[in-house]
């Protein structure tokens, strides 16, 4: 998944003025349409001449023309806009520097597990670690800010961690609770001066495991390319394996994932190390059928717990 999002601008007054600078969006994307509005507790600007230069052309100019539209450079680019107003007591510079930065987000559920081979992402459920990377592109001058030179301020569901905050932190690593169906995570990245920084912000929903169940065959392995579905004719004698997609800990050999199966509601004992695997056998001569049911319960989590039950015929 990836978020971006950009900053923004510095607006520098050229005198003491008393003259506020609102820019819409506060955080312009490269190319998007910006709006600049003026404002006083001062002095009243819908009664003065105001003149906008971009670039040192003037484009705009009259009396009250406290908002100006321009579109944003691109990323890197810079365009400085200069608010001249006539106050009573004397001409007033502004000038703002729109100067667009962009930022990716990028997560991964630290303890997640998913099977081999899958090309899919592994989802965060409740209680699980998530790890989310910040990659920023700010210009400074004429070159690239290295991200490591800057600071992270970084926000989950709308407060400040400042654990997780500081210079070079551009990682942050977040364990979900599991009342929460999802995750605001932001950050802002800045330049040791705060002359230059960027920002973005992301969802992370949150999940429930599940299973799901494959042929695990002597010969080939387990087919991975397709799941057993309900009603699944066994041939004579079968391994089923188990996959808990998304469970935590990523490593289901760990102890406290235990693994409770039973047919027909009987409680069958699996091999601790081959706990994710029920070998089936069919009598010769017998034909019906049974229903499998995994129930997988994490000792440390405890509301982390799935099942799966499918009815195999034979």
């Amino acid at each position: 998944m990836v978020s971006c999002a950009v900053l923004s601008f510095k607006a520098n007054a050229a005198s003491d003025s008393n003259i506020l600078v609102n820019m819409v969006p506060e955080n312009p994307a490269p190319n998007e349409s910006v709006s600049i509005t003026l404002s006083s507790y001062v002095n009243d600007l819908n009664s003065v001449s105001i003149s906008w230069t971009v670039s040192g052309k003037t484009v705009l100019s009259g009396i009250g023309k406290t908002t100006f539209s321009l579109t944003a450079p691109g990323i890197g680019g810079e365009t400085d806009v200069v608010a001249a107003v006539a106050l009573p007591d004397g001409l007033t510079n502004t000038t703002i520097v729109v100067k667009p930065t962009e930022m990716v987000l990028l997560w991964q559920a630290d303890d997640s597990y998913v099977p081999p081979f899958y090309r899919g992402k592994a989802l965060p459920t409740p209680d699980s670690e998530v790890k989310v990377v910040a990659i920023p592109e700010i210009k400074n001058s004429s070159q690239m800010v290295d991200p490591a030179n800057l600071v992270y301020a970084w926000k989950q569901d709308y407060t400040n961690n400042v654990d997780g905050s500081g210079y070079g932190k551009d990682s942050f690593i977040y364990v979900n609770d599991y009342l929460d169906s999802s995750n605001d995570i932001e950050v802002t990245a800045s330049t040791i001066d705060q002359q230059n920084s960027a920002e973005a912000s992301l969802d992370i929903n949150t999940y429930q495991p599940k299973i799901v169940f494959y042929k695990n065959d002597p010969d080939l392995g387990t087919i991975w390319g397709q799941a057993l579905s309900d009603g699944y004719k066994i041939q004579y004698q079968e391994i089923v394996q188990a996959a808990p997609y998304f469970i935590s800990p990523k490593d289901i050999r760990i102890p406290f994932l235990t693994f409770n199966w039973s047919i027909n509601d009987n409680p069958i004992t699996v091999p601790d190390y081959s706990k994710n695997l029920m070998p089936l056998k069919v009598p010769t001569g017998t034909s019906g059928t049974s229903t499998l049911k995994l129930e997988i319960d994490n000792t440390e989590k405890i509301f982390e717990t799935v099942t799966k039950e499918i009815n195999l015929t034979f």
